[in-house]
Order: C-alpha cells, then structure tokens, then sequence
C-alpha cells in the first residue's frame, strides 16, 4: 500500500513574482519523488521525511515529468548524496542534462537560482513504459507532452501524477505545441481507471474535478487562440503578444517570455 506526500516548494521568480510548485513523495518500501522541486529545496523535502518518520536515503528514484527548473532543481543534489536513479523522457533529458544549453533555448529570469545543476538521466522513459523499483511498486509512463516537448506523466496504482500537462484557468498559460496540448487534455480525459490527480500547480483532482479542469483548459486554449487570430497583423512575436494582452486585458502577461511563446505557438503555421 502507497502512500502519496504532497510537499508544496515556494520559490520566487523574481522579487516580486512568487511561485509555488508540488514535489510529491511517494512512500512505498522506499521512497520516490515526482519531480524535485526548485534548487535548495533539499532541506525542506528532507525535513518533511524525517517528521512522518522516512529518511532521504531511502530514495531511491526521482520521476521527473519534465525539465522546467522548478521540477529538477534537487534532482542532482538527491542523486549525489543518494543514489538514486533519475528517470526522464529522451525530450527532455536533454535540458535536465544540460541546464546551460536550457537557459540559452528557455531563457527565463533567476533561471540558475532555480534549476541548480545539471543532472545525469540514469534510465530515459518513453509512453507505455512499466517500470517496477520494488516488489508491488508498478508506475506506468503516459505521454502528456504540450507544456513542453516530451513531458511525461506517471501512473501509480489509481494515482496519477500529471506535472504541468493541463493549463490552469486564472494562472499562467504556457504550452509550447496546441495540437499536442490538445491531444494531452483528451488522453487524461478517458482515463477511466484513474481515483486521483495529482498536478503540480495545484491540489489533487478527482476524476470529476479533473473532467472540470479539461473543460476549463479546452476553454482557455479557445480563447487565446482567438485572442491571436484576431490580433494577428503580421507583426512580430513581441507585438503579437502586446496586442494579445491589451485584447485579453492581461497586461500583466507582457513581456513574459514564456507566455510570448504560447503566442508564438498559436499563430497559424507554427509550432
């Protein structure tokens, strides 16, 4: 019988922008984590450990659902001072093995504050992987790309642990590809056999939850996408996005490189 810690990891973008993000321990013989949280965040996870009575040692695998800086910052740290294994998907293993080649592809403030370090992916995962690290431990690999290029998301038992996959409504909106976001929102959909949702911007969802938030989400991809058709003029991806925002009246998105590229994404032809 799993039991499933979400640990919730408070980092600042910026001095003024603060953030959060979920690190969920998965407590079994030994322990997992999905994802890792930002750089420095050791302590807090390990301070959690300690108090329902577990110790970092006994990690021995770290489930990355992608390479975003606040997923992998620890990552290195655990595996150091662990052993354990770091499982990823060859998409984004790339930025998770390389953070200067990310910060030069996904240039985003306080960037290495964030990340950390660069950290080697002992076994890459791919869709349909069953990998199982201990007796009675099974963690099915779903693809659920669209926020970035190769995200996964990991299936324990009726636990599913979903990263960034589904944009939320009232937050941030930042995908890198609508058909594959499209195409994320319809899998997680149909997913029958699945008790409890576990995102990372978020609380856990039920599956009927979950059926609100896709909703939500197909919903806000309509509206942007209309918000840029209807802005587009020809102008570049920086005007676009000003156009966008003064539209949508979300001035507080401009000049916000991430959401730039969910523009980008959006204007008919690219990608």
């Amino acid at each position: 019988m799993i039991k499933v810690h979400q640990i919730q990891i408070d980092f600042n973008v910026t001095e003024t922008i603060k953030r959060f993000v979920y690190v969920y321990l998965i407590e079994a013989e030994n322990c997992y984590l999905i994802d890792s949280g930002v750089y420095g965040c050791e302590s807090q996870i390990i301070e959690y450990m300690e108090s329902i009575g577990r110790k970092a040692s006994e990690i021995k695998g770290i489930f990355l659902t992608h390479a975003h800086p606040d997923h992998i910052g620890s990552a290195a740290w655990f595996r150091e001072h662990t052993g354990c294994k770091v499982y990823a998907s060859k998409g984004e293993s790339r930025w998770i093995e390389n953070i200067d080649l990310q910060f030069r592809e996904r240039p985003i403030p306080n960037f290495y504050a964030l990340a950390g370090r660069s950290v080697h992916v002992d076994q890459v995962v791919k869709n349909g992987n069953i990998i199982e690290p201990e007796p009675d431990l099974r963690i099915e690999v779903l693809r659920t790309a669209g926020h970035s290029t190769d995200g996964m998301s990991y299936l324990i038992g009726s636990n599913l642990f979903i990263g960034d996959a589904v944009p939320i409504k009232g937050d941030i909106p930042i995908f890198i590809d609508e058909d594959e976001t499209q195409k994320t929102l319809e899998l997680l959909g149909q997913m029958s056999d699945v008790e409890m949702f576990y995102p990372a911007w978020d609380q856990s969802y039920t599956p009927e939850d979950m059926k609100t938030k896709i909703k939500e989400a197909g919903e806000l991809l309509n509206i942007l996408k209309h918000a840029v058709m209807t802005c587009e003029d020809g102008s570049d991806n920086a005007e676009l996005t000003k156009r966008v925002c003064e539209y949508l009246h979300m001035p507080f998105l401009m000049g916000n490189p991430l959401f730039l590229r969910t523009v980008s994404c959006l204007r008919k032809g690219e990608k």
